[in-house]
């Protein structure tokens, strides 16, 4: 390979990899550095320049000027020892100043002394030992690069393509890289199809050895908060308030809104036309069911709209401090309120944060004439 095929293979790594270019160079300059010392034993320090336009390689050995020689420093042990804690600057990489005087009537110290030491054959002895260094920084540089690029995206929605699967987990190809979806974070009894578009939610971004780890759910209730601000424009607005989500996945979830202007209905709003907004989510969501909750700061008519769909819902806060509160509902609703095993009430409670305990109005009555 010639310097003008060396330049161009960089420079498509650089633009394939989405690296900066300076990540290259400066990697692939200390790995050569690193091959010239190994395989001509070099004991001075050295220096290796690419011209980025020619492809041009060279090799600078280089003495830094000194007004003595450095031996290191040295301390006594308590038996009384002489210790090196710091050991000496190799002698072969130092020049005297009075010596590099004679060289360059202008040096000083702390100045370095420069040499030309390019092998007439260093571009075929370094070639195998720099090619391993410099992957290893691509790898590096891809690894940051990436989770760069993702860094912002904990806690979004993103819509990605099933890649592959094994017992445990889905593989969510997410472009320049690939997600993790565990089979315990999908919707319970949905079916995931191979080479389908999918919409995901990210959990966690982490970096390994191995590189960046991306964290999916569809089971997350963030999940179902992100697909009502990706439907509803009043959300990203700020006309209408998603105040908190709860989910019971695949069962039910409850969303809690309310408006910022008197004159819009939130949870019409979230319905939409003929029910088009919250039809888009609920086949997102296949059998799961969304109550649409009016948020309320009075806390007994949070708690009985967070009821839904039990209907004629009487609520009395029992202490408030303890957040404790009692629902009366109609023998008739009492399925309904408490919910297949118990996630209506469950959630309700979960979604306005009081211990709800719940009666019939026939329980209180009978309770009310012994």
């Amino acid at each position: 390979m010639d310097n003008k095929e060396f330049i161009k293979a960089l420079n498509t790594i650089v633009e394939e990899k989405n690296i900066s270019e300076d990540i290259i160079y400066e990697a692939l300059e200390l790995a050569l550095a690193t091959a010239y010392k190994k395989n001509f034993n070099s004991k001075t320090n050295v220096k290796v320049v690419i011209d980025r336009e020619s492809g041009d390689i060279k090799v600078y050995s280089y003495l830094v000027v000194v007004d003595q020689y450095d031996d290191g420093s040295e301390e006594t042990d308590a038996e009384g020892n002489v210790v090196k804690i710091e050991p000496a600057i190799n002698r072969d990489a130092q020049i005297l100043l009075a010596d590099a005087l004679k060289l360059d009537p202008k040096a000083k110290v702390g100045d370095t002394i420069e040499k030309e030491v390019t092998p007439k054959d260093f571009g075929r002895v370094a070639a195998g030992t720099a090619k391993q260094v410099v992957m290893q920084k691509i790898r590096e540089a891809e690894k940051n690069s990436i989770i760069s690029e993702f860094a912002d995206k904990e806690n979004e929605l993103m819509l990605g393509m099933v890649a592959m699967e094994d017992q445990r987990n889905y593989y969510i190809d997410l472009g320049r890289t690939r997600g993790i979806l565990p089979k315990s974070e999908i919707i319970p009894d949905e079916k995931i199809v191979m080479g389908s578009n999918i919409k995901v939610y990210i959990t966690k971004i982490e970096s390994n050895t191995k590189g960046p780890v991306i964290l999916l759910s569809r089971k997350n209730y963030g999940f179902v908060k992100r697909l009502f601000e990706h439907e509803i424009p009043e959300l990203a607005n700020g006309t209408i308030i998603l105040q908190q989500v709860v989910r019971e996945a695949g069962v039910r979830s409850k969303v809690a809104v309310y408006s910022t202007n008197p004159n819009i209905d939130p949870i019409g709003a979230c319905i939409g036309e003929r029910g088009s907004r919250i039809a888009s989510i609920l086949k997102e969501l296949g059998n799961e069911r969304i109550d649409l909750v009016l948020y309320s700061e009075d806390p007994a008519e949070y708690i009985k709209n967070a009821m839904s769909p039990a209907k004629d819902v009487i609520v009395s806060i029992t202490d408030e401090e303890k957040r404790e509160a009692l629902v009366i509902v109609p023998e008739a609703n009492l399925s309904l309120a408490i919910g297949k095993k118990g996630s209506n009430i469950k959630l309700a409670s979960k979604l306005t944060k009081y211990h709800l305990e719940i009666k019939t109005m026939e329980e209180i009555n009978a309770a009310g004439n012994k």
